[in-house]
């Protein structure tokens, strides 16, 4: 069998872009990709990339803003740490399927701190957003190439603390070991397919760094966590304390 060659980024589409079998469809998705987080820790990846950022700039209230948000689990858990620590917060969901943000708005009828908006990610117009972190869970890989640009450009603008980017490390062991998790863990035909697809169009440690470089201007903290995920911390230099 010849092995998955994923020396580059691939530039395949997968289903979730385009997604029209409907918003209890799309539930059922979620819930398989949301399975997947909990058993393999991957939330918890953004979380404590957020609270050290919040323990290293205090401040009475903080904005944090998910872009790529999906159904806003990343938020409710950031809710849930922020009440935890009694921290004020207020959180914004952005994306750009209308039926992932009416899943958001119905699980999220207990968190009156978070709110929700329609926005294209590459259109935004960054003067009408204030906000301390940016966070961007799985959504980063989505993009082209020459997208990512004009994407990682609008986050450091908006991220006054800090930006953190929870992302795929694009790895031949990833893609066959997912092969193996998705056969027990995942029921949907689509997440098992995206799941695969999101690998190849994944990252390597090189890409990230290359990346940055093109943003001489912010200070960055990239490392490797299980399972087969990078965060990647950016902090604008005119922010004293760094993240460690």
């Amino acid at each position: 069998m010849k092995l998955k060659d994923l020396s580059e980024r691939s530039t395949e589409p997968e289903l979730m872009d385009d997604f029209q079998e409907g918003v209890d469809r799309l539930r059922v998705v979620f819930a398989d990709i949301n399975r997947v987080n909990r058993v393999l820790g991957g939330n918890k990846i953004t979380t404590a990339a957020v609270a050290k950022l919040m323990e290293a700039n205090p401040k009475k209230e903080y904005t944090v803003v998910d872009m790529g948000c999906g159904d806003g689990t990343m938020l409710r858990e950031i809710a849930k740490l922020c009440d935890k620590k009694k921290i004020r917060v207020r959180l914004i969901g952005i994306d750009l399927n209308h039926e992932a943000l009416q899943l958001a708005e119905e699980a999220s009828v207990h968190y009156p701190q978070i709110e929700y908006r329609h926005e294209d990610i590459l259109k935004l117009e960054t003067e009408r957003f204030h906000c301390d972190i940016l966070i961007n869970t799985l959504c980063m890989h989505h993009f082209t190439e020459a997208q990512l640009p004009i994407f990682l450009n609008k986050f450091v603008e908006l991220g006054k603390i800090g930006i953190v980017i929870n992302d795929l490390h694009r790895s031949r062991l990833a893609y066959y070991l997912f092969q193996l998790f998705s056969s027990i863990f995942i029921k949907t035909k689509v997440a098992k397919i995206d799941g695969l697809i999101s690998i190849s169009k994944g990252f390597v440690k090189s890409d990230l760094l290359s990346y940055a470089k093109s943003l001489p201007l912010v200070r960055h903290h990239v490392s490797w966590k299980w399972a087969f995920r990078y965060v990647w911390v950016m902090q604008p230099n005119r922010i004293g304390k760094v993240y460690e």
